[in-house]
């Protein structure tokens, strides 16, 4: 690759994330895969949401491939997935009870396959994932909804450091 290719160098630097977020997490292709084969299994199995992905998923070798990139995208920055995940799920006959129970597949199989910092890795992503993909369905429908699963802490305006008087006049 030639500077003119990568003026900042993004790849060395994704490369050098990747890394970091693999040591620090212990998560790595290999697990990835396991993780995603397994909550999906569930998936299936599942008699409330299962049949939403029944009527839409054919392949499911090429899904899982799909959803390995994804995750690899997701939880290792590595860039591997180029997909519109909102597309895919806008039109989806789904509401809270069954990302709910997405929700909760998701979190069950993540506690019993991976360590602890993995699955709390995996875990606040796929709910930061399920409050955006709720939020945009729900918007979609003309229904307004607050995030639900998200632990992360929203604040409109930085507060002004303690020392600092603030005048508005």
């Amino acid at each position: 690759m030639t500077f003119a290719d990568d003026p900042e160098g993004a790849a060395e630097r994704r490369a050098r994330i990747t890394r970091d977020l693999m040591e620090k997490t212990g998560i790595d292709d290999a697990m990835i895969e396991r993780l995603v084969r397994a909550f999906y299994a569930r998936v299936q199995a599942d008699p409330l949401i299962g049949p939403i992905f029944a009527t839409r998923v054919h392949d499911w070798d090429a899904h899982i491939t799909k959803l390995c990139a994804f995750w690899s995208s997701v939880a290792l920055m590595t860039g591997r997935y180029h997909g519109q995940p909102m597309h895919a799920h806008i039109k989806l006959p789904v509401r809270s009870e069954h990302f709910d129970r997405w929700i909760a597949l998701f979190e069950d199989t993540a506690n019993a396959l991976c360590p602890p910092v993995a699955a709390a890795h995996f875990i606040e992503r796929v709910r930061r994932i399920a409050d955006s993909l709720e939020l945009g369905i729900a918007s979609s429908q003309g229904r307004i909804q607050s995030p639900r699963f998200s632990t992360v802490a929203r604040q409109s305006v930085r507060p002004a450091p303690a020392t600092e008087q603030v005048s508005c006049g």
